[in-house]
């Protein structure tokens, strides 16, 4: 009985050891990151803080957009996010973004104005600076990003989730799992 019951306990110990050696994640994929994360790429940390719905006809998302409202269909939705140069030499940050549903449909950005004091700008940031610019509207905002606008169909939603792909000069890629 006793030579049954350590067999039984080596058995059980040899099965949590292998689950346990194992673990749940799988070797060479890559998991896109939670919004809030910031991650670097080409020397530029990005971190997506928020994305939500706008709706131009309400004041608060005026501020954001004084666009027309989208078509039937559709809905615009703000990505904000920050990119933050923490190295001693300037580097640009990157221009290039998608956002990526589960059946492999894209979408650009909109332009948006110049004077849109929320919109992402892309251009070359000096050592310990960021886009927004500290103390700006953008980044005093309750958002604390500067903005991507992005026009999607409705049924996008259904084709979830919803990746931000952000390309960097090297090919090399980040991407976010946009919190939709």
């Amino acid at each position: 009985m006793l030579r049954l019951r350590l067999t039984l306990a080596v058995c059980l110990l040899g099965l949590v050891m292998g689950t346990v050696a194992c673990g749940d994640e799988e070797q060479g994929v890559d998991e896109p990151a939670r919004e809030g994360l910031a991650l670097e790429l080409d020397g530029i940390d990005y971190n997506v803080f928020i994305t939500r719905q706008l709706n131009p006809a309400i004041q608060e998302d005026r501020a954001y957009f004084e666009g027309p409202e989208p078509a039937a269909g559709e809905n615009l939705y703000g990505v904000f996010l920050q990119a933050c140069n923490n190295s001693k030499e300037p580097r640009g940050v990157s221009d290039s973004f998608t956002v990526k549903d589960s059946q492999g449909n894209e979408f650009e950005p909109e332009e948006l104005p110049e004077e849109n004091q929320f919109a992402y700008t892309p251009h070359e940031l000096d050592p310990e600076e960021c886009i927004p610019e500290a103390g700006s509207v953008a980044q005093l905002g309750p958002t604390g990003g500067s903005m991507l606008l992005f026009k999607l169909p409705l049924d996008v939603t259904e084709n979830r989730p919803l990746e931000l792909e952000i390309e960097g000069d090297d090919g090399d890629k980040l991407t976010y799992e946009l919190d939709i």
